[in-house]
């Protein structure tokens, strides 16, 4: 038997939501008012809560934000008449559960209040609800989600993943863009070929053009052999360009090209070639007004934006934090062995009220705290809350930041030299013994990067 919280200040109809509700075999707590319900809920916290849009004093949109606020896992649905379904509607997007629209029949509020009741207990079990296990969705087993937002964007993608259509996806830093890509790529018809994921502003701007598109042997100082790019790389496949915006105007221009064209000639090539490749870009820039701005071409937008997806940010998908939160301690736990097996009262209840900035990154590297410094089975509040007042430190302190460039710079000039160590400390204006002493510092071997043949 669940626990149903009603809030209404017309008694004639919290007598009829009780009557029905209590033949359903369901306890209850009534409130005539908004502010009555959160008196209520600071005294005993219910399976659900079912309010009235429409009452004085607090309404029911700001009941349902004040709830939201203080118990993010408890659902709300919504009573409605004609007039306030487009407020219901986007207090869905919020995040409350559902509305139910005047007059409605017994068995809808009975099967509607039954759906919330299997989500509650869910975000209090370990058990996810959403279908990703599900054997025909495969593709997308890497999106773990019972958010009804989320649920759109994957059917959007599922529709999309049929076409060749150009895909170009927004979302904030950390929100699982390349995961989406890629559950896209499974999902086409070029599945059995590669996917080839780039970061566009993770290339220094004097590789980008050899890098996405190749050279030959001879076409710049450094060139020391022919080199295919990522585009024939990724031949009858899916290329993925992350971060897309960060492409300087000159190679916007470029790439413009190739994607009207479908031919990509290499950085001092006599021929093209011809490309059969399924472009996904993703940003987490508004490309709209970078546009605006002229630091991004109009047209290139236009032709990357044949279909847009649109990812939520963590903070608007809350229902998901649980299901993430108990899959990354499983998988971190068995990664450093640990025992860690579950979180205690109100330790997930916490998580699912944080703001998360960083979003479902970000909540995986609280998770990993949690685990690593947990002395028991059991993650619990304290640990949590630890963790959380910690994430102001997450972000790397500027010498860290500049190894981290560092490196990647020094990955990509020996990529692009095939590892020869003079052409790249030239390419680099450094002379050899400093370039040895970089690679030292971040402990690369040239002999890594060299071909097969030449090893």
């Amino acid at each position: 038997m669940a626990r149903i919280l009603i809030v209404d200040d017309d008694a004639a109809l919290l007598r009829l939501l009780s009557l029905r509700l209590r033949k359903g075999g369901h306890g209850l707590i009534e409130a005539s008012s908004g502010e009555a319900a959160l008196a209520r809920l600071d005294q005993e916290l219910p399976d659900l809560v079912i309010t009235d849009m429409r009452m004085g004093g607090m309404d029911g949109l700001q009941l349902f934000e004040a709830i939201h606020r203080r118990h993010p896992l408890l659902p709300v649905l919504m009573i409605t008449a004609h007039g306030t379904i487009p407020d219901a509607v986007r207090a869905l997007q919020r995040g409350m559960f559902g509305y139910i629209s005047k007059p409605f029949e017994a068995r809808d509020l009975l099967a509607e209040v039954d759906r919330a009741i299997a989500a509650s207990q869910a975000l209090g079990a370990n058990v996810p609800v959403d279908d990703s296990d599900d054997p025909a969705e495969g593709w997308r087993e890497a999106i773990l989600t019972r958010s009804p937002r989320m649920q759109q964007v994957l059917a959007e993608a599922r529709m999309v993943a049929a076409t060749d259509a150009s895909v170009l996806i927004h979302g904030p830093s950390g929100s699982g863009k390349e995961l989406l890509a890629r559950a896209i790529h499974a999902a086409s018809h070029r599945a059995g070929a590669k996917l080839v994921a780039v970061n566009c502003g993770a290339i220094p701007e004097n590789l980008v053009e050899s890098e996405l598109f190749g050279h030959v042997k001879g076409a710049f100082t450094g060139a020391v052999r022919d080199r295919a790019g990522l585009f024939v790389e990724a031949q009858r496949g899916t290329v993925f360009l992350d971060e897309v915006g960060e492409l300087p105007l000159a190679m916007q221009v470029k790439l413009l090209r190739v994607l009207q064209e479908r031919e990509v000639r290499a950085v001092g090539a006599e021929r093209a070639i011809k490309l059969d490749v399924r472009v996904i870009a993703a940003s987490h820039r508004n490309l709209e007004e970078e546009v605006a701005a002229g630091r991004f071409r109009e047209d290139l937008y236009y032709r990357l934006h044949v279909v847009a997806l649109d990812l939520p940010p963590l903070a608007e998908r809350r229902e998901d934090i649980p299901l993430l939160a108990r899959h990354f301690m499983a998988a971190l736990a068995q990664r450093y062995g640990k025992t860690v097996n579950a979180f205690g009262a109100g330790a997930v209840e916490a998580l699912a009220s944080a703001p998360w900035p960083g979003n479902v990154r970000q909540l995986q590297n609280t998770v990993e705290k949690c685990v690593v410094l947990s002395t028991s089975p059991l993650i619990d509040l304290t640990l949590v809350q630890r963790a959380l007042a910690n994430q102001s430190q997450t972000m790397p302190a500027l010498d860290e930041a500049r190894r981290a460039f560092e490196r990647d710079y020094l990955v990509q000039l020996l990529r692009l030299t095939s590892g020869n160590v003079s052409q790249a400390a030239r390419l680099a204006h450094r002379n050899r013994t400093d370039f040895y002493a970089l690679l030292g510092r971040h402990q690369l071997e040239p002999g890594q990067f060299k071909p097969a043949d030449s090893a």
